[in-house]
């Protein structure tokens, strides 16, 4: 097996920059950068010191070099570039959303076990350790079973309808920019998928999801409440509450700290693990090592899918399609 893993990027907007400072960290460097716009991706692998630079997005999929590609483009190209880097043996690491529905995500799960290679989304929560660690607590049992979970996620964009957060043709709204991370939030605590899903929303002037109020229960009795709003502030604010204690983390979609209060006495316990700044070395370094021993557990794409299904189940009910979406 190949020790040393070439990494390429497709999408030269900031988190391509922070990947390959990432990679930097990591010792080591982005091997290719391939951009719609061939001027950006020039200017892109002079500010990061990335040698080679494709003429066309295609040809990143036909260089035999290149071992993982990190798609980082809008959410409505991912579909695309994820069946061609398949089809030419690449494993992947997707930008969540990491396709716009379940079809798409159950189609590209076949085709990478087709073909034996890996798909992990770029999704903070799946990969900090601060959630590795939370999660190994409450599975121990000392905080009592897992009994509700809010969640709150608000930005407050202009309304430019031609941004990508309001745009129907790149995919924008609420749920799958934001929304994503609550609901990995709350699948990744619940100890089993939400079976009764009920929601109200707001449109924007484009269509897309503005705002939304989720409640998910499963057949277990637990249940999550979810706020979301793309044009008002919120507090990026998760609590989990156990039986004998509550979980807060502030800012959790990178999270490093959280809080862990006790029920009956009030007592407060800080947890702080890993650095927000490393989220992306996280996710690279999990992806690695699902190739190189195996160990796919890491990249969590059977919670992955299951959030697809609870955002694509969600979006069904509110009628909203994507143009030249299919369902």
């Amino acid at each position: 097996m190949k020790k040393e893993l070439n990494w390429a990027v497709i999408g030269c907007g900031v988190i391509a920059g922070q990947m390959a400072e990432g990679l930097n960290e990591m010792g080591k460097s982005l091997f290719a950068v391939a951009n719609r716009t061939h001027e950006k991706a020039v200017h892109f692998a002079d500010k990061y010191g990335i040698k080679k630079v494709y003429d066309s997005i295609d040809d990143i999929f036909d260089d035999p070099a290149v071992d993982i590609i990190y798609i980082t483009t809008p959410h409505n190209t991912h579909y695309r570039f994820m069946k061609k880097a398949l089809e030419s043996g690449k494993h992947i690491l997707v930008e969540k959303a990491i396709t716009l529905n379940s079809r798409e995500l159950q189609e590209m799960i076949s085709l990478s076990d087709e073909k034996g290679l890996l798909i992990g989304e770029a999704m903070t929560i799946w990969h900090m350790p601060l959630y590795k660690r939370l999660w190994d607590l409450v599975a121990s049992g000392r905080l009592g079973r897992v009994q509700m979970i809010t969640m709150n996620f608000g930005s407050f964009k202009e309304y430019d309808m031609s941004n990508r957060f309001f745009n129907m043709d790149l995919a924008g709204g609420a749920l799958l920019d934001i929304g994503v991370y609550a609901l990995s939030v709350v699948v990744s605590f619940m100890d089993e998928l939400p079976d009764e899903v009920v929601s109200q929303w707001k449109p924007s002037p484009t269509g897309s999801d503005e705002m939304a109020t989720i409640l998910l229960k499963n057949r277990s009795g637990q249940m999550a409440a979810v706020a979301l709003s793309m044009h008002s502030k919120q507090p990026k604010r998760a609590m989990i509450s156990c039986e004998k204690a509550y979980i807060e983390i502030m800012e959790y979609p990178r999270a490093a700290k959280a809080v862990i209060t006790d029920s009956l006495t009030g007592d407060r316990t800080v947890i702080e693990e890993g650095s927000t700044k490393k989220a992306l070395i996280y996710e690279m370094q999990d992806m690695e090592e699902a190739i190189l021993t195996g160990n796919t557990s890491v990249l969590r794409l059977k919670e992955t899918a299951e959030v697809m299904s609870i955002m694509t189940r969600l979006r069904k009910d509110w009628g909203m399609k994507y143009p030249g979406e299919e369902w």
